[in-house]
């Protein structure tokens, strides 16, 4: 290995300073190579743990070995994942136990950001044999925002209880949703972009009339039910409405226009998300949050100097401050897992691996190349590190400029990237 200390950049000398060593991906390792994690997490209330891109089992394998260090060494007992708000109660009571192997199948949900198979059968693992179980909860739209089905079916469950003579808004809307519906919303906004104008008038329509009235008619509902099944169901329709708004981002995305920081809608519904979660926690309730980079940066996410969104990190430091903490993945590879649409597949896109440029100077990884540990899994901790001269960071197969220190806590990065093709839930393990 290069002789770190002889490096003279002062960005390489800070990062030799203040990287840690990790010695393997191996989940069911002994964990004291990361106990530098416990300074960089302090008394936080929500820790982030990203991935720098989707489908990369090198970020799989590391948030899992930093998932049971913060359950077992830091007393975390929730973890929530970019996964369907709607869809998560069902996997998580698999995940405690209950039902057997088989009834996976019966479960769906987002799986391109790391709810693969191997993650859930660990995690059921891990709660079946740990002293220290997690709960699992959902913060996204359903199925990726590709279908409104997981969260309108409880919806209309709720409401034949509370108000059967709006039952029929929802079945209309389910009936017009039904006909574009699918694995993303890679697959369902180009879906979405053939129906008739007045259809998708129509299913904005709808579920804004139910959650008008949803909204207006609280106390009723409560008196008919109870606060929480009323607060759950309302929580079911933003899901919902906040999907049925991201068809139309998509479809202006893909096809190469959009509104400036549109993709916030999406970003805004899973820091409202978490919220809720953490309203409903018992006192003292730590939870870790797991997504994409993009999604966890406290930073506005730009892309040619163009606002993207404001992502989901950036609201919940807003909300949280100092107690939300946001950890990175990257890797110093020569290619990465990279999602392009194609509308031939099942999941409304094709996954291929990417050649990439050498990192630029500036980035992160450039300096854990120059600071010499381009072999090695490293985790820096960036909480005082200099913001002048570290602006970028690897993002799927581009790079992203942003303030690093600022955005992030901490980096974890991999010399390595591994590409997997499973994208669902029920495939073999």
């Amino acid at each position: 290995m290069t002789d770190r200390m002889s490096r003279s950049a002062p960005l390489s000398d800070w990062f030799c300073e203040h990287t840690s060593i990790l010695r393997g991906f191996d989940v069911d390792a002994p964990l004291d190579d990361l106990e530098p994690l416990r300074d960089i997490v302090g008394d936080a209330q929500v820790v982030a743990l990203g991935e720098g891109a989707h489908f990369v089992s090198e970020f799989t394998h590391a948030r899992q070995r930093m998932l049971r260090f913060l359950a077992e060494r830091c007393g975390f007992t929730v973890v929530a994942f970019e996964f369907g708000f709607s869809e998560a109660a069902a996997l998580d009571h698999w995940l405690r136990g209950h039902g057997d192997e088989a009834d996976l199948a019966t479960v769906g949900g987002t799986t391109n950001a790391g709810v693969n198979p191997e993650l859930v059968h660990w995690l059921r693992r891990h709660n079946r044999t740990s002293a220290h179980p997690l709960r699992f909860v959902g913060v996204d739209t359903p199925t990726a925002g590709g279908q409104l089905r997981p969260a309108l079916e409880p919806l209309a469950d709720y409401l034949r209880e509370v108000d059967p003579e709006v039952v029929d808004l929802v079945e209309r809307a389910l009936a017009i949703a039904d006909r574009f519906t699918g694995t993303s919303v890679a697959v369902a906004a180009p879906k979405w972009a053939q129906l008739d104008g007045a259809e998708q008038d129509a299913l904005t329509a709808s579920l804004t009339r139910l959650l008008l009235r949803f909204r207006s008619l609280e106390p009723l509902y409560v008196s008919r039910s109870d606060q929480a099944g009323y607060d759950r169901a309302l929580r079911h329709l933003e899901a919902a409405l906040h999907a049925d708004y991201m068809f139309t981002t998509m479809r202006d995305l893909f096809a190469g226009g959009g509104m400036e920081g549109d993709a916030s809608v999406r970003d805004h519904y899973m820091a409202e998300s978490l919220r809720w979660h953490l309203d409903r926690a018992e006192p003292g309730t730590r939870i870790v949050l797991a997504a994409h980079n993009n999604h966890i940066q406290k930073t506005p996410v730009y892309f040619g100097g163009e606002l993207a969104a404001l992502p989901m990190g950036y609201y919940l430091h807003l909300l949280l401050g100092d107690s939300y903490r946001a950890l990175a993945q990257t890797h110093t590879a020569e290619h990465v897992a990279e999602m392009h649409p194609s509308e031939d597949t099942e999941t409304g896109f094709t996954v291929t691996e990417e050649r990439l440029d050498a990192p630029a100077p500036g980035s992160v990884e450039a300096a854990v190349i120059d600071a010499g540990y381009d072999a090695e899994i490293s985790l820096t901790n960036l909480r005082n590190a200099p913001v002048e001269g570290l602006d970028g960071i690897r993002t799927q197969s581009s790079s992203l400029s942003t303030p690093v220190p600022r955005a992030f806590d901490a980096v974890l990065t991999s010399p390595t990237t591994t590409t997997y093709h499973t994208t669902s839930l029920h495939s073999e393990h």
